[in-house]
């Protein structure tokens, strides 16, 4: 559908032919990241991807300096003092001016079970709301998902938390804001739907460990941004440079706090 005229075209058309509107092709054709990877990672995937294999690999970090701490079964459940001294949600230290936790709380797991399933969720969802809304309003959603669901969090509870759930919810807000605005109300038999009510009502019941406010949290942001941005329009225009400009600074935002969270890191492991 042409995103000016909203005409139906083919997938070939590059240029409309009623309105003569350039046309970007959909972000799963248009991405050239196998070149990248060697083929290895699906372009479809790429950007989510990338974000697995940064989960992962810090997770390993958790578990081998948890093992290295006297804690022989760090691979299967991170202990919180690793958790914090990584990143982990603690409101005590937040409210000291520690923001960056914010961010990287969305990255760290606090064992086996817990990133896999925050994996599959991540892969499942990656590449609908790639394909749907394009990778720059994608890591915006991301990003703002996981401040928003560890702020809500830290108002609900003081517990440590940590994980990309709050990320999940907000990708799931995300498409479900899609089917709003394609006309189909909030419908309730949509697997998106059915996904995050079974989430959180699963949330309550499984008591403590479960952080649903992380999860409402990153639900609203991934709604609300998503409903206001809408899908990808004109090929090069100025609404996508700047959903590219914001998706840039999501990334060096992360990067900044990880940066902080190292120096913190160093400080207190001398």
């Amino acid at each position: 559908m042409c995103p000016h005229c909203r005409a139906f075209i083919t997938t070939k058309d590059r240029v409309c032919p009623y309105c003569n509107e350039v046309v970007a092709p959909r972000q799963v054709l248009r991405d050239n990241s196998h070149t990248l990877a060697g083929g290895f990672i699906p372009h479809v995937r790429f950007t989510m991807m990338i974000i697995l294999l940064i989960n992962f690999g810090i997770y390993v970090a958790t578990a081998l300096f948890s093992m290295n701490a006297g804690h022989e079964n760090a691979f299967i459940d991170i202990d919180g003092r690793t958790l914090v001294m990584f990143g982990a949600k603690f409101n005590f230290l937040i409210t000291q001016g520690e923001w960056w936790r914010l961010v990287t709380a969305g990255f760290l797991h606090g064992g086996l079970m817990h990133i896999l399933s925050n994996s599959i969720g991540l892969l499942l969802l990656g590449a609908d709301v790639e394909e749907t809304y394009g990778a720059s309003r994608m890591l915006v959603i991301y990003f703002c998902s996981t401040v928003a669901g560890f702020y809500a969090s830290a108002l609900w509870s003081a517990a440590v938390s940590v994980g990309a759930s709050a990320a999940v919810f907000g990708l799931l807000g995300a498409m479900i804001a899609y089917g709003l605005r394609q006309g189909q109300g909030l419908n309730l038999r949509s697997g998106y739907v059915m996904w995050a009510g079974f989430n959180l009502v699963f949330g309550v019941l499984g008591g403590g460990n479960i952080d649903n406010a992380a999860h409402i949290g990153g639900l609203a942001a991934g709604f609300g941004i998503a409903y206001l941005a809408g899908t990808e329009s004109r090929l090069r225009s100025p609404k996508e440079r700047l959903w590219q400009v914001a998706s840039w600074l999501c990334i060096l935002t992360t990067a900044l706090c990880f940066l902080k969270m190292y120096l913190w890191f160093s400080r207190n492991t001398q």
